[in-house]
């Protein structure tokens, strides 16, 4: 499932308690998800509860446990806890074959590849380069445009670079092993972030809004970084390759194919090494 698909599904399950009158709210004309900021929270996270309890008579935490049992029977969702005030953290089920499928659909994927026009100020790529005064042209207002210079956690535009170079350096080091990679089944509870990421770039990478795919290059990035630190894509000392390193060094290279694209069509340049 990906974020799309799952953020549908919430906004269904809130359409359908307002239908059945067990939730007298107004239906929102969309619902986010987001990856959590810590693990262990689940795989994406909702506020839904807390804009619904603004527009209804009934406070956040009853309206989080009406959608929270309604979820939690919507196929493709295994758990789903309240949170805080009334935040929603939803895993999904893990489904190795559709891991598979998604991996598979990357490597035949043929994506935009033509550079989107940005306008970077002169101010910009005079003191930061072209690379980071690109991606300066899509960052948040917020944003110290002078992390952009710094290889630091901070810098977005590092970790998406770093996270392409990391790909590459593992196909690399499997090589050396001696062995290829090959899509299967992957452990969905840990990567499924990271697959919902990588099911999601087609559409962006179609959309053509540079905003928008940097922020999804981000969060391509953030959770291969996130997942790559949790399993061992390759053999350790004496291990000899088995099927799993394989299927994880087959999403570590479609994840690679992914940022890569994204950044071609950012005109910022994706290093192999880093």
């Amino acid at each position: 499932m990906t974020p799309a698909d799952l953020s549908r599904t919430v906004l269904h399950t809130v359409r359908r308690a307002v239908e059945d009158d067990e939730l007298r709210v107004p239906v929102p004309e969309r619902v986010s998800v987001r990856v959590p900021p810590r693990p262990g929270c689940g795989d994406y996270a909702t506020n839904v509860a807390l804009q619904l309890a603004k527009g209804g008579d009934r406070p956040a935490l009853e309206i989080a446990e009406v959608l929270r049992r309604r979820l939690a029977a919507r196929p493709g969702i295994a758990r789903v806890d309240i949170a805080g005030p009334g935040f929603l953290n939803i895993t999904l089920d893990g489904d190795g074959a559709s891991g598979e499928e998604i991996v598979r659909e990357v490597f035949a994927a043929e994506y935009e590849q033509e550079s989107l026009p940005l306008s970077p100020s002169v101010e910009d790529v005079a003191r930061l380069g072209g690379d980071a005064a690109r991606w300066s042209a899509v960052s948040p207002p917020g944003l110290d445009r002078s992390l952009l210079l710094v290889q630091k956690d901070s810098n977005p535009l590092f970790r998406v670079r770093y996270a392409h170079a990391r790909a590459r350096a593992l196909s690399r080091n499997a090589r050396d092993l001696g062995f290829d990679s090959l899509p299967g089944a992957v452990d969905s509870s840990a990567a499924g972030p990271l697959l919902g990421a990588l099911a999601d770039h087609a559409r962006v990478s179609a959309a053509r809004a540079p905003e928008r795919l940097a922020r999804h290059l981000e969060r391509t990035a953030d959770a291969f970084l996130r997942w790559q630190t949790g399993c061992a894509v390759l053999p350790r000392g004496d291990e000899k390759p088995l099927a799993v390193h394989r299927a994880r060094l087959a999403l570590a290279e479609a994840t690679g194919k992914v940022l890569a694209n994204g950044l071609t069509q950012l005109g910022i340049t994706a290093p192999a090494h880093l």
